[in-house]
């Protein structure tokens, strides 16, 4: 059987004014506290993370508040990569090939 490759996935969002971004998903059992994203100058907050390949939901932990993206919450709201959760609320998709 033929072992699942990780791959390394930059993680960006764009969040100037929060204190702290992090990144939760299937990826690590929706924890809200083990993956800090670093707050560049531009006023994105990034992360590479390696992930094995496959279909993947997550969402960023923008100063305590879960979403998708800041500003992009509601009726998928132009967020394209979005799918309804059991929350009533979305999150974000990923395919790593």
């Amino acid at each position: 059987m033929k072992k699942s490759q990780s791959k390394p996935v930059e993680f960006s969002c764009h969040a100037p004014n929060a204190n702290a971004v992090f990144l939760a998903g299937t990826f690590n059992d929706w924890s809200a506290d083990t993956l800090p994203l670093k707050k560049q100058k531009d006023g994105h907050w990034r992360i590479t993370q390696p992930l094995p390949t496959g279909h993947h939901e997550f969402k960023f932990i923008v100063d305590g508040q879960w979403c998708c993206e800041p500003g992009c919450e509601h009726e998928h709201r132009g967020c394209l990569k979005c799918v309804p959760n059991e929350s009533g609320t979305m999150n974000r998709v990923l395919e790593v090939g």
